[in-house]
């Protein structure tokens, strides 16, 4: 089954994506959620005149996009968190405490633009990727260090 994406949709495809998913996801999921219409002749077209008047205002959202990621690309965050006397972290750090040390620099990026591969239980070194645009993507390194007491 073929559906027109209008949002993003992790693992799936960004807005506007014509993908194809399993009968079931599409009918049982996507659609009633409101987040896909079945992609019809005619929900084509349609989708290829809206692009076709949206090119310049894509042309400026990765711009923008652009622009976010130049100013994230030399930064790097230290992460403060309540850990056990081994090391474990309480719980784990998650891209809504990347979000919020952006923040404290002066960055605003939604956290759901944040991905972090593996997940953060312990202090380390890790990744965390940032995607303000389906083309581009910034690796921000960040540290978790033990919070003390």
């Amino acid at each position: 089954m073929q559906v027109i994406l209008k949002e993003n949709v992790v693992n799936l495809g960004y807005k506007d994506d014509v993908v194809t998913v399993k009968d079931g996801y599409g009918r049982n999921f996507l659609i009633p959620q409101g987040k896909a219409v079945i992609a019809s002749e005619s929900a084509k077209k349609v989708l290829a005149e809206n692009m076709k008047q949206r090119a310049h205002k894509l042309a400026k959202i990765k711009e923008d996009a652009m622009a976010m990621a130049a100013k994230l690309e030399n930064v790097s965050l230290v992460i403060r968190t309540k850990t056990s006397s081994t090391g474990r972290i309480f719980g784990s750090v998650t891209n809504i405490q990347i979000a919020d040390e952006l923040a404290k620099l002066g960055h605003e990026v939604d956290r759901k633009l944040i991905f972090i591969k593996e997940p953060v239980k312990e202090i380390g070194k890790y990744n965390a990727q940032i995607k303000p645009h389906k083309e581009i993507s910034v690796d921000i390194p960040f540290e978790v260090l033990s919070e003390p007491f």
